[in-house]
């Protein structure tokens, strides 16, 4: 604990599973005051359950703007935001793929970053940030991944956008590779594990990632004054193979 966050406060938006927890989780070893957002009651008591006391927590509805609005009028100034909110991965070939699944996809990855920064911002003290989350699929897509390449580009140019808009406060976002977590959670448990033994073979760093890996990232876009408009891509070397 180096308290690199201490007398700060933290508002992670999708932190009931998976990279976002893992964010909360290191922003309270780091000393902060942390809340955290998702989509239901009974998913945030859970994370609080292993957060500890620290942790505060409310349900929101992120693709609800009015909601989103009353959240920021009243949950007081704040220091860092982090959204890391989505729902399972969309794969499928583009002729197969379907086209309200791919606007709901959207409605939570990309609109609802745009959604809490409009509303979010106003409350950030000086020298706060934002950080959003990506992918490497933005790079490197494949066959397949047309809808989730088009929602981490999206996201990327959002981050730049808005860090030249909302300067001086900090706008960055995280590009994590492959990373074992319930965002495979479509898959079964055989072609998870098929997946991830394919890709520790094939990445330089020899294993895939894990929540706790990619939730560094975002301490450190929190704490570096220096750093903004960046994607800071976490993927075990994926884009070099």
């Amino acid at each position: 604990m180096s308290g690199r966050l201490h007398g700060q406060r933290v508002i992670v938006l999708g932190a009931s599973s998976g990279i976002g927890l893992a964010v909360a989780r290191e922003a309270l070893r780091e000393e902060a005051d942390v809340m955290i957002v998702s989509s239901q009651m009974a998913r945030v008591e859970k994370a609080l359950a292993v957060l500890g006391p620290r942790a505060q927590g409310c349900a929101l509805d992120l693709r609800d703007e009015q909601a989103v609005e009353h959240f920021f009028n009243t949950c007081g100034a704040f220091d860092h935001l982090v959204y890391t909110a989505g729902d399972t991965l969309q794969l499928a070939p583009l002729a197969d793929a379907s086209l309200p699944n791919a606007r709901s996809a959207f409605d939570l990855r990309y609109w609802g970053a745009l959604t809490v920064a409009k509303y979010g911002a106003r409350c950030l003290r000086p020298g706060g940030s934002v950080t959003f989350t990506t992918g490497i699929a933005a790079q490197r897509p494949r066959a397949g991944w047309t809808l989730v390449a088009s929602v981490c580009g999206a996201v990327e140019a959002l981050t730049r956008a808005l860090a030249v808009e909302l300067a001086p406060l900090r706008v960055n976002a995280v590009s994590p590779g492959l990373v074992a977590t319930n965002l495979w959670a479509g898959m079964t448990e055989a072609a998870c594990q098929r997946m991830y033994a394919d890709a520790a073979d094939s990445l330089p760093v020899g294993r895939v990632g894990s929540a706790e890996d990619i939730a560094a990232a975002y301490v450190f876009l929190m704490t570096s004054g220096f750093a903004t408009g960046q994607v800071h891509t976490v993927d075990g070397g994926a884009l070099l193979v």
